[in-house]
């Protein structure tokens, strides 16, 4: 069993999801944003540090690099667990710095080809062989379709954020991290509006279902 903390992003509720409440069963697919660089970083906290074998799951043709917790949390991965040149969940994914951009979750953590990705083919860390990884856990709806993690929703916070014009008069704008600020909430809103950037909730793994 476990306590994971989970961001829920605003656009991903309100493209793609449904509103939960404090007590509801939930099951999403989620990905580690490795470095927790969602929102320009400083979630520290929030953090989450897994250790586990990679596997590779195939879905629609693609393999899809996932780390699988003992207490059956399963989450995508944005590298090649092997991208690291040690396996000490310090890595950052090439400093990928996110903004409320709408094209993020194209085809993360995924590849085509027929190998096994486990290091028959030199791509993968070898077999049997954990590794550890710390991030913040995402929930993605675009992109692959991932494996999914089903637990209980223990709390919700509402995470308020400001943005600032990247230039004067500019009309992109960029996360400011120290704005930022969370509301304890009794259910995750449908429609977030300015300056609620999504909700970071704590779920519940039980442990692997059979």
């Amino acid at each position: 069993m476990g306590l994971w903390r989970v961001f829920y992003a605003d656009w991903e509720m309100e493209c793609c999801g449904t509103p939960f409440s404090v007590g509801d069963e939930v099951t999403w697919p989620l990905l580690l944003d490795e470095g927790g660089e969602t929102l320009g970083g400083g979630w520290s906290g929030a953090l989450s540090a897994i250790t586990a074998t990679p596997e590779y799951v195939r879905v629609d043709g693609a393999e899809i690099r996932v780390l699988r917790a003992d207490d059956g949390l399963v989450v995508a991965l944005h590298s090649d667990p092997d991208d690291h040149a040690a396996d000490t969940g310090t890595g950052t994914d090439g400093g990928r710095s996110r903004s409320r951009s709408r094209s993020r979750g194209r085809g993360r953590g995924t590849r085509t080809g027929t190998g096994t990705g486990s290091g028959g083919d030199g791509s993968g860390p070898g077999p049997g062989r954990r590794v550890a990884r710390s991030g913040l856990l995402t929930v993605e709806r675009h992109g692959a379709r991932w494996p999914e993690t089903t637990g209980t929703v223990r709390t919700i916070h509402l995470v308020h954020q400001d943005f600032a014009e990247t230039a004067p008069g500019s009309r992109t704008r960029e996360p400011v991290p120290a704005s930022r600020s969370l509301e304890a909430v009794d259910r995750s809103p449908r429609w977030f509006g300015e300056g609620r950037a999504g909700v970071l909730a704590e779920l519940y793994v039980p442990g692997p279902r059979t």
